[in-house]
């Protein structure tokens, strides 16, 4: 793998990852005054639900999604939601949000006593299912993102890191019991 660009966002300087496609969505805003980014949210999408590639993903991270192309498809094509990173199947890194600004990925939620994470979280979506196993690919970039984001955002720490089910619990199962959590924090670790 390329080397990161190590961006210190204290600075001003853009959040944007140096090995990620960039295709910035417009769900995004400004976080609160004074807000630290201190929490990673790990997340899983497919579109249609358990299915793999195409471009579903991105047209709902751009308000492009056709409401006819799939059934399942009309019940939200009209939301507004993004996340700051996309990792598909194969490993691709897809960047939707600068890691600076907010992006609409958690919904109501709360960790650690504080609610609204969008406000000072991060979020990465891996593209898959609950009950399906992510690739190799997948977890290579996500520990590789991850260490990176953690080195930007130094309160970023491992017990700082959490599946949107923990989050927002009852209301969210992602990224499900197929993730190997384990796994991740070894590879973090390593």
């Amino acid at each position: 793998m390329r080397g990161w660009t190590h961006a210190a966002t204290d600075s001003g300087a853009s959040g944007l990852l140096e090995l990620a496609r960039q295709a910035p969505s417009p769900n995004h805003d400004p976080r609160p005054a004074g807000a630290s980014v201190d929490l990673l949210v790990i997340h899983n999408i497919s579109l249609p639900p358990g299915e793999f590639g195409g471009p579903w993903i991105e047209q709902l991270f751009h308000n492009r999604l056709e409401p006819g192309a799939h059934p399942y498809f009309a019940a939200i094509a009209e939301i507004r939601v993004s996340a700051h990173l996309l990792i598909r199947r194969d490993g691709e890194l897809v960047q939707f949000v600068d890691l600076t600004e907010r992006a609409w990925h958690a919904g109501r939620s709360c960790f650690d006593g504080r609610e609204a994470c969008n406000d000072f979280s991060i979020g990465i979506e891996l593209e898959g299912a609950d009950e399906v196993p992510f690739t190799d690919a997948q977890y290579a970039v996500l520990a590789a993102a991850t260490r990176e984001i953690m080195v930007r955002f130094p309160a970023i720490t491992p017990a700082r890191i959490a599946g949107h089910s923990d989050i927002a619990p009852g209301r969210k199962t992602d990224p499900g019991p197929a993730f190997d959590w384990a796994r991740y924090r070894r590879m973090l670790a390593g």
